[in-house]
């Protein structure tokens, strides 16, 4: 009988507003130590904290080693559907399709009304133009910095 390795979760304390660096140098430990680190979870709003899903302890503190504004793991590892609630709004804010009119609602374009040109659903971005600029512009924005006005009939448009 073969024996399942568990997981854990760990919480791992950070500067605040520091969370994205300590992720991409935690990403680089975890390639060059080759570490049983399964996911690096950083939810958008939670500030001083990121999430290290590990086989064991060891690992999870092998992959923040020596990586500034990383402060250290809380001594227990948390259960999954403690921070599942913070995972789901990935899911809901997807129904953004080619060609939707939207409403750019944060950043220096805010208000502006943008036509979008493509998404990047692994990056959670979208590329739109500016529909009120003289000359079309591709911008890339995150996807929760735009809100849909106005869908295209018949989704996306082949003409």
């Amino acid at each position: 009988m073969e024996e399942e390795k568990k997981n854990f979760i760990f919480t791992l304390r950070t500067t605040a507003n520091r969370e994205d660096q300590v992720v991409d140098f935690m990403v680089n430990n975890i390639q060059k130590k080759v570490l049983n680190v399964q996911a690096i979870i950083r939810p958008h709003g939670l500030r001083g904290y990121v999430f290290i899903e590990a086989t064991s302890r060891e690992d999870a503190e092998q992959a923040y080693f020596g990586v500034p504004y990383a402060r250290g793991i809380l001594p227990t590892p948390i259960e999954y559907a403690e921070i599942e609630h913070m995972l789901e709004t990935a899911k809901i804010q997807v129904n953004i399709q080619k060609n939707d009119t939207v409403e750019i609602i944060s950043g220096p374009f805010k208000r502006e009304k943008a036509k979008i040109v493509r998404i990047d659903k692994t990056k959670d971005e979208v590329v739109v133009e500016l529909l009120e600029a003289a000359v079309p512009i591709p911008i890339t924005v995150k996807m929760d910095s735009v809100k849909v006005i106005r869908r295209e009939e018949g989704g996306e448009d082949n003409g």
